[in-house]
């Protein structure tokens, strides 16, 4: 933390708040991690960081962050740096819970079996009907053999809470040639490939089998 800096009481104070929060801790719980009275961390969050600096760093520790982020935001980090949150627990979802998961996501990776080893492919998707369809070209990396055995993972993290969810489907990859049908896919939101260029075909994946797991912490 850097000691020339004049914090913004208000800000520090809303970003513990909307970080305890976010872990599910109560103000007394946060207060007792960081060594101190409920009535002192509240004070300690009206004064400011500047009113005691040793008990900011631990109410910081407490909440598994950094002063500076209390203090500046969260900066970027790579992917996977943020570490474990508070307790993390490993859940599995059931087959209905995967598809309410999947379905607030808009970007899979497609899992193709080619040689020398199968390829992945990240695509933006639609579900529809219990299966997941997304558009390609006549001969692009994302185009499979019909009928092609593939896998399909859609997943989502919060980085800074150390919690998340992973679906993984498996079954046959088919092309869809009716034209009622490729005219509803084609109006379903999302359905433009973010790629670019012209894909005229949709391949639908509808799974054999879907499972599913989801981090959560506290």
């Amino acid at each position: 933390m850097n000691e020339t800096t004049d914090p913004d009481p208000a800000a520090a104070a809303r970003r513990i708040t909307e970080r305890r929060e976010q872990l599910g801790l109560t103000e007394e719980f946060l207060a007792h991690r960081a060594a101190m009275a409920p009535r002192y961390l509240r004070h300690l969050l009206e004064a400011g960081p500047a009113f005691d600096p040793g008990g900011f760093v631990r109410i910081a520790a407490a909440l598994g962050t950094s002063p500076d982020e209390l203090l500046e935001g969260r900066a970027d980090a790579p992917p996977g740096r943020g570490g474990p949150g508070l307790r993390p627990r490993l859940l599995h979802l059931a087959e209905a819970e995967c598809w309410e998961a999947v379905g607030t996501q808009g970007v899979g990776r497609i899992g193709l079996p080619v040689r020398p080893g199968p390829v992945v492919h990240p695509v933006n998707y639609v579900v529809d009907l219990d299966s997941f369809a997304y558009r390609t070209g006549e001969r692009a990396a994302t185009a499979p053999e019909e009928g092609a055995e593939v896998s399909f993972q859609v997943d989502h993290i919060d980085e800074c809470l150390g919690r998340g969810w992973s679906v993984l489907a498996l079954g046959e990859a088919h092309y869809v040639d009716d034209p009622e049908e490729l005219r509803r896919l084609d109006g379903l939101p999302g359905a433009a490939p973010w790629a670019g260029g012209y894909r005229p075909k949709w391949v639908r994946i509808r799974p054999a089998e879907i499972s599913g797991r989801r981090l959560v912490t506290g």
